[in-house]
């Protein structure tokens, strides 16, 4: 199959290409050619599994965020072995990907040896979807949990004010004769580049996403970028989880609350600048059936009892539908080119 196949309106890049593509672009932009290629590759597989408002339409951010100065595109994480089933990360001011791929092999073997180990990363930046983190856990065999804060822009349940970011939440399990189980949450109402792509649309949100400047709740996505901020999902649960996230992203790592950082002094930034914290099992040493067997049983039930779409299922059928091209619309193709330039 060609590289680039041309559509009226749009281009078909295969995932190789685009992801050569947005590696030219963080090379372009002063980042180093191993942070690049992570950094493309997580991008290009979120466009590619259907994850828009983490996938390309994330390219500009990267780049104005890296001309700015407000984070490091040559940092080297600085792994450190600091218990039996606990490995810290320094990122450096770098990217977090580059940081968990640094010390992915150490906590991997710390899993199984131990049966649990613990990747606290701090001093990083995460601008991407989470699933990609934990996801190829569960195809060795390994269930996964990630956790990681951002910038400031949700308002806790029953406040006035903003304090948490969207503080994300990830899990992977393997599971026999299917796809591992994934999903990847915010603990927002809604994700805040899902807020960006309806302001670009001039869409309106559902009820109940967020509120204006003057703290009154509003439909509109621009309202809610332009002074106003997000809501917790499911109220007061959501914001206990949301503040979880807080404690072991931030807290316990080393990390950036999300309201400790000021980047006021790097226009153009837009990346959190936080912690994450990884949590990999080894269910091999768990006690009973095996554990990818077990799992196959669960979601057997969950279709039995009428469920017709497990989390993860749309990503997969769009991965599937993917593997013709990632076709991509003339103008962001041409957005794209440029900033390779």
């Amino acid at each position: 199959m060609s590289a680039q196949s041309e559509h009226a309106g749009s281009s078909t890049l295969s995932l190789d290409a685009l992801v050569n593509l947005l590696e030219k672009i963080f090379l372009r932009h002063g980042t180093s050619p191993e942070v690049a290629r992570v950094l493309a590759e997580n991008c290009a597989c979120a466009e590619r599994d259907g994850a828009h408002s983490h996938g390309v339409f994330r390219m500009p951010g990267y780049v104005s965020t890296l001309k700015s100065g407000w984070v490091s595109g040559r940092a080297v994480p600085v792994v450190e072995d600091v218990a039996s089933g606990f490995v810290r990360v320094d990122a450096a001011n770098g990217f977090a990907q580059p940081a968990l791929a640094a010390a992915r092999p150490l906590l991997v073997a710390k899993a199984r040896s131990a049966g649990i180990a613990v990747l606290a990363i701090r001093n990083s930046h995460h601008f991407a979807a989470l699933w990609p983190d934990v996801e190829p856990f569960a195809y060795e065999g390994l269930v996964a949990l990630s956790v990681v804060n951002s910038m400031t822009c949700v308002v806790p349940h029953g406040a006035d004010r903003p304090l948490f970011g969207t503080n994300p939440i990830a899990f992977a399990a393997p599971r026999a004769d299917g796809e591992p189980i994934v999903f990847d949450l915010a603990t927002s109402a809604i994700a805040h580049g899902d807020v960006q792509i309806a302001a670009r649309k001039g869409e309106l949100l559902p009820p109940g996403m967020g509120v204006d400047s003057l703290g009154q709740p509003t439909r509109d996505p621009k309202a809610i970028l332009e002074g106003g901020a997000l809501l917790p999902f499911g109220g007061h649960k959501g914001s206990a989880l949301s503040m979880m996230v807080e404690l072991l992203a931030a807290a316990l790592t080393g990390g950036n609350f999300s309201f400790e950082f000021d980047w006021s002094n790097h226009p153009g930034a837009k990346t959190p600048w936080t912690g994450q914290l990884l949590i990999v099992i080894d269910p091999s040493k768990a006690a009973g059936q095996d554990f990818a067997q077990r799992s196959q049983e669960l979601v057997r039930q969950m279709h039995g009892v009428g469920l017709r779409r497990l989390p993860g299922d749309r990503r997969h059928r769009e991965r599937a539908r993917s593997a013709e091209g990632i076709t991509l619309d003339e103008q962001t193709l041409a957005q794209l080119q440029a900033l390779a330039q």
